[in-house]
């Protein structure tokens, strides 16, 4: 894989800092707050017509499915389309909306909402070819953040992967090298860099076929309980 965007990434990196900055402080007073679950229901109804009403997302990859994930990993995400330091105008055009999530508690809302979704939904895996190669990859460069059965972890943000649509995964791999996803483009973009296409296909179709609701739902933390 070639990473043509990655210089031009380079040249952007002081905006991308400050951007970033801005993220954190801000995703640090959305997990301050104290989330309101049924007030998440409602604002998710917004969201369930790309998501689908159980957070399944589609099986073509398309649209990720995000039921389940850590309440502070869609935390993230969300303020990162919001700040501009993750790209997909879809996603920054409801993040920044005031129609659908103006405020930080209806970050927080929607958020703890979505993260206990827990309906184990259809999904889109690859066609099975590579996916012993997509295991011995996963063990070899993404198992020591990402967890044994990538199961990520919810204190430090790490998302899940297992259980996600295959082409999903795929298209962020090469967004990532692509310089598409800035953040992962200067954390991970080494790491996928080298990748074949068939490595590609192999990790996703792996990772697309592990159990989703093997462990309890996520929660807040201690600091943050719903209402």
């Amino acid at each position: 894989m070639k990473n043509r965007a990655f210089c031009a990434l380079l040249l952007c990196l002081p905006l991308v800092a400050l951007a970033e900055s801005a993220a954190r402080r801000e995703i640090k007073q959305v997990l301050a707050l104290k989330p309101d679950a049924e007030h998440g229901r409602e604002l998710f109804a917004q969201c369930a017509s790309c998501h689908g009403p159980g957070g399944g997302g589609k099986t073509d990859g398309t649209i990720p499915r995000i039921a389940g994930q850590y309440y502070r990993v869609v935390v993230n995400q969300i303020v990162h389309f919001r700040r501009g330091t993750r790209w997909d105008a879809r996603m920054e055009s409801v993040a920044t909306s005031h129609d659908v999530i103006p405020e930080l508690q209806d970050i927080a809302d929607v958020a703890w909402y979505v993260s206990h979704l827990d309906a184990d939904t259809a999904r889109g895996v690859g066609e099975g070819v590579y996916v012993e190669r997509g295991a011995k990859l996963y063990a070899g460069h993404c198992a020591s953040c990402h967890g044994k059965d990538a199961q990520g972890s919810d204190t430090q943000a790490v998302p899940r992967l297992a259980g996600q649509h295959a082409a999903y995964l795929s298209r962020q791999i090469y967004d990532t090298v692509e310089g598409r996803r800035p953040k992962l483009t200067l954390s991970h973009g080494w790491r996928f860099e080298p990748f074949a296409y068939e490595d590609v296909l192999g990790l996703s179709d792996y990772l697309s076929r592990i159990g989703w609701n093997d462990e309890p739902a996520p929660t807040a933390g201690s600091d943050a309980q719903p209402r």
